[in-house]
């Protein structure tokens, strides 16, 4: 199969899940892919941040990683990669481009190989799923980046092909910077092993990481009121 097969066959798949007829999944899909609404879900990791860890330094250790996953993730690939490639969007491609449903009028910049949205969430879950060791958190976590890689594709802004790059590249950067990280905590004597049922392996309280699972729940439920604001405008 060659790569233009390929492309072809990446063409066919988003036509097939791009866009419908209900003005809510339209608004759904909107909210949810905006960055602002997940700056309580990022405000809360924070907090758990700063609730669990004693001192300054484990805290910038933990953000410098977290700002380095974004950074490596998503910010090179806009700067570097994607003006390289030069891969148009689905709403900018020569051939499906008009068939493309555009909700608003939103078509993304001119490129989409790959997907920062994809490469951000997924390289966070990645790490925070090292970091914290809670099942239920990097379940979370998990289906927030698949969330977010969803919109990208209902909104015809990226391909499958950039999407699935996009995850394998946020999951090796997060990898990366997890395994770094650990060592370093390691070197730093910061390894303590927490057996209560109260904290995870790691040290966190699971009560805190239960703000995490509420403020997400609380944020999928402002994306549903407010795509169901879109049904009367």
């Amino acid at each position: 199969m060659d790569l233009s097969t390929l492309i072809d066959i990446d063409r066919q798949v988003l036509l097939s899940v791009n866009g419908s007829e209900s003005l809510f999944i339209d608004g759904l899909a909107k909210t949810l892919t905006t960055a602002a609404t997940w700056i309580p879900l990022y405000l809360s990791l924070f907090y758990v941040v700063l609730k669990n860890n004693d001192s300054i330094q484990k805290i910038i250790l933990i953000l410098a990683s977290a700002a380095l996953c974004v950074i490596l993730a998503g910010s090179l690939n806009d700067v570097i990669v994607k003006p390289f490639v030069m891969r148009w969007r689905p709403t900018h491609d020569d051939i499906i481009g008009l068939h493309v449903d555009v909700v608003n009028g939103y078509r993304g910049g001119k490129y989409g190989f790959f997907s920062s949205h994809a490469a951000n969430t997924f390289s966070i879950a990645v790490l925070f799923a090292l970091l914290i060791k809670s099942r239920i958190l990097s379940i979370t976590l998990f289906v927030w980046s698949l969330i977010n890689c969803w919109t990208r594709l209902y909104l015809g802004v990226h391909f499958l092909g950039d999407i699935l790059c996009g995850l394998c590249w946020g999951g090796i950067v997060g990898l990366s910077i997890g395994f770094m990280y650990l060592r370093i905590k390691k070197h730093l004597n910061y390894s303590n092993s927490y057996i209560s049922s109260h904290y995870t392996k790691t040290g966190y309280q699971k009560s805190d990481i239960d703000i995490v699972l509420i403020i997400f729940m609380l944020t999928i439920l402002y994306a549903i009121i407010r795509a169901c604001c879109y049904l009367y405008i």
